[in-house]
């Protein structure tokens, strides 16, 4: 880590309680000079795969991280199921409970192509509404006598989301293809069913944010935790340099060839504070967190990806800065 950084506000953890750094700045409330403010931030990707994004916010105040957490899990927009109109629903599972779990499949559409839908037109427009389809019977094979391999002999005996038709209206079709525009994942379980049940439902997709519904969330789930810093007092060898490495997750602290314990990678530590339950080894350690170094991790549904996830919460929180702004100079 730069030189930097040790002087940076800590939060030390010790056996029985949590001991603030005397400069803290963390939770005071100072005032805030945007040159400063510009110079300390840094934001640094530290790993993308999928649709998982892990990447390290710096030098900012807990308000603004929360800020970040809190616009990402409910404030930027999706598309979701919003009506359910069943027309025939012969299976075990009620009526709400079906249109409950639909509503929970995540849909692959891009809602910065989509209007908010009025609350004048519940019928909806091509600019804001998504139709959708689930029409599915089953039927015992007739080709097949004897099995107990329920798949076999039964056809449509599982109903998975990728059996969701979506139907376009207006230009829809023009402007979107069937790889734009659908579930995201194909093999979620609707439902089993046995002969004589059926569906025949049709789904209405609109556009919203997880304030109002967790349905429309787009992420899985977006979560931050404080960088963690481990010092090591004095040397520590042998089986004690073992048993202290047991102590700390995996891949914390490492063993040199002459069996000493080092500091090797402190980002991974949980703070599980094991290593005072040993007398011997708890003056050798010094943990902490830094208070302005924040470790982010968004999963995405799969809608949007994590990076422009975020990039959408910095959007929708410059719009409420301008916002308030412009009620402050009207005042």
């Amino acid at each position: 880590m730069p030189a930097f950084e040790d002087e940076r506000p800590k939060l030390y953890m010790d056996e029985y309680k949590l001991k603030q750094d005397p400069h803290d700045y963390g939770l005071a409330d100072d005032p805030i000079d945007i040159e400063t403010f510009k110079a300390k931030m840094k934001i640094i990707i530290i790993r993308y795969e999928g649709d998982e994004l892990e990447f390290d916010m710096i030098g900012v105040h807990p308000a603004i991280a929360n800020a970040f957490r809190r616009l990402m899990l409910s404030e930027v927009p999706s598309m979701a199921f919003e009506k359910v109109y069943i027309y025939n629903n012969t299976s075990i599972i009620q009526d709400e409970v079906l249109a409950h779990r639909l509503g929970l499949i995540p849909i692959k559409a891009d809602p910065r192509l989509f209007e908010y839908r009025s609350d004048d037109n519940e019928q909806g427009t091509e600019h804001d509404t998504l139709e959708f389809e689930l029409k599915v019977k089953c039927t015992r094979r007739k080709d097949i006598k004897d099995s107990s391999n329920f798949d076999t002999i039964y056809k449509n005996h599982k109903v998975h989301s990728g059996q969701i038709k979506w139907l376009p209206r207006g230009k829809q079709a023009q402007l979107y293809s069937e790889s734009d525009v659908g579930c995201i994942h194909d093999d979620i379980l609707i439902s089993q069913m046995r002969p004589g049940h059926e569906f025949d439902l049709k789904m209405i997709a609109v556009k919203g944010i997880g304030k109002d519904h967790a349905k429309f969330s787009p992420v899985a789930t977006a979560f931050y935790r404080l960088l963690p810093e481990i010092k090591l007092k004095r040397q520590v060898k042998g089986e004690d340099a073992q048993l202290l490495q047991k102590c700390f997750s995996p891949g914390v602290i490492g063993i040199d060839e002459h069996e000493v314990a080092y500091v090797k990678n402190a980002r991974y530590d949980s703070c599980s504070r094991n290593v005072y339950r040993y007398p011997h080894l708890a003056d050798a350690v010094e943990m902490a967190r830094v208070r302005d170094h924040y470790i982010f991790t968004v999963e995405s549904v799969g809608a949007l990806k994590p990076d422009v996830i975020f990039i959408e919460a910095v959007k929708v929180l410059k719009k409420k800065c301008r916002k308030f702004l412009d009620e402050i100079e009207a005042a």
